[in-house]
């Protein structure tokens, strides 16, 4: 921890905050404080957005293959120094080691994809139809970059927007989650090592996003917004963003569906509800929130379920043997027993776990709910939480009705073994991702993103870098 930045990155700079303001950050597992980094206002936001505005033209300038090899680079420090960011991460927002470790190679692979990305960035030529002009189409950075990242993935979800945005040649003011600034300040420190000039990448830590944020989106020099975090703050950054016209790529929420039919191989479905449910404590817009079971299958499904959360351990996640670590903090923790208690109190049978534990730390066991009411406030509120919730279906418009039966629309998981089920239902789930018979559907070389208020444009893959560059045409006489 004595090595990691505690302060602002602006310029190429470490800095304190203007007013000189901090603020904590937590242990969730203990509570205690871990230490204070600098806790931005609206000066330092302004500093950092002019040092983006003032690179831009140059950055834009430099070769593709330049900014390929500084990506490259950042990819084989992060993998270096894999046991150190994990410690970091799991320090900061809980999560065990092993997951830490996982997160820390999802990350890099982020720069390493895009690495590759940057020299494959493409345009077009062509005869217009009336044969009069040329076409021709040439792809330029967006310019200046606001990016905005969520606690859950403090390190991934910092590379999935920086690394496009580097492969594509736009600066960038980064804002990470109060919760979790160290893993960003620690990333910045690395491209900085690898090689990344100054000025391209400025990092703003604060516990005032309005402050910070707001002025960014309306003053004209921030030409690009990527959010990734609740629907009801991008819905307020959005209408932020319409004064300037600002472009925007928002990854919002979800009420993740996961489908279990008759013929499902129930050992597969039992394996791909621990992953989806449990992946990061089930702090993760992936993670499945409504499990629509088959009647014939449900009590069993439901069996092998608790059977498998209940053997979870639950504790530090730097203790060895800990499945569970705890959730991000006690206003997290207290949605959860909530969501539960009401739909306990609405007749839901509890199969494990259920009762926060006594002690310090934010822990809340993994859980497991029958005969819930589709009236529950979980069945229409993202968990953030370990807790799964079976409900039972009869038939297959029945259960797409209720899975399409609600404003997100992010992922879904259908566990069938009908291959013309598996194509017409995913077809007819209205979301941005399918597991089909799969708990994970995370992958740096595809796509990711949703559909209704889950959010707008897509992460990662081949059209990542889309998001970061805009067309030019221009239009040439034929003689």
């Amino acid at each position: 921890m004595t090595d990691t930045p505690t302060q602002l990155f602006i310029g190429g700079a470490w800095l304190d905050a203007a007013d000189g303001a901090t603020m904590p950050v937590d242990d969730p597992a203990t509570g205690e404080i871990l230490c204070h980094v600098a806790d931005a206002g609206p000066k330092d936001a302004r500093l950092a957005e002019a040092a983006a505005v003032q690179m831009q033209e140059e950055w834009a300038l430099t070769a593709p293959r330049a900014r390929s090899e500084i990506l490259r680079r950042a990819y084989e420090i992060i993998l270096e120094r894999t046991e150190e960011l994990a410690h970091l991460m799991t320090a900061e927002m809980g999560k065990p080691l092993a997951e830490a470790r996982g997160e820390v190679a999802y990350a890099a692979e982020f720069l390493r994809w895009f690495s590759e990305e940057a020299v494959r960035i493409d345009g077009g030529a062509g005869i217009l139809p009336d044969g009069r002009n040329r076409m021709l189409l040439s792809r330029r950075p967006v310019g200046p970059c606001l990016l905005i990242t969520p606690w859950n993935f403090p390190l991934a979800m910092g590379t999935r927007k920086i690394g496009p945005a580097i492969a594509a040649g736009c600066t960038m003011v980064l804002k990470p989650a109060p919760q979790t600034p160290l893993s960003s300040l620690a990333l910045a420190a690395i491209l900085q090592e690898a090689g990344l000039p100054d000025g391209v990448l400025n990092v703003v830590t604060t516990s005032r996003a309005g402050q910070v944020c707001e002025p960014l989106l309306r003053g004209g020099g921030i030409r690009k917004l990527s959010f990734t975090g609740s629907t009801a703050v991008g819905r307020l950054l959005l209408a932020q963003s319409a004064e300037a016209v600002v472009r925007t790529s928002m990854e919002l929420g979800g009420n993740a569906p996961f489908i279990v039919f008759e013929d499902a191989d129930l050992d597969k479905a039992v394996d791909g509800a621990m992953l989806a449910k449990m992946r990061n404590m089930g702090e993760a817009c992936t993670a499945a929130n409504r499990f629509f079971v088959h009647h014939s299958v449900a009590e069993e499904f439901g069996r092998r379920l608790a059977e498998r959360m209940g053997a979870l351990v639950v504790g530090p996640g730097t203790r060895d043997g800990v499945d569970v670590g705890p959730l991000i903090d006690r206003t997290g923790r207290g949605k959860v027993e909530a969501l539960v208690t009401d739909a306990v109190e609405r007749g839901a049978r509890v199969l494990v776990g259920g009762r926060t534990p006594e002690g310090p730390g934010c822990f809340y066991p993994p859980t497991v709910l029958t005969d819930v009411s589709p009236e529950s406030r979980l069945m229409d509120t993202e968990i953030f939480g370990p807790v799964a919730a079976i409900l039972t279906f009869d038939d297959e418009d029945e259960v797409i009705r209720r899975a399409n039966d609600t404003p997100w629309g992010l992922v879904g998981y259908v566990f069938t073994e009908g291959l013309d089920r598996a194509l017409r239902v995913s077809e007819r789930l209205e979301v941005g991702m399918v597991g089909l018979n799969t708990g994970l559907v995370s992958n740096p070389a595809a796509p990711f993103g949703g559909v209704k208020q889950s959010g707008l444009g897509r992460e990662g893959g081949r059209v990542g870098i889309d998001e970061f560059l805009e067309y030019q045409y221009l239009a040439i006489p034929m003689r």
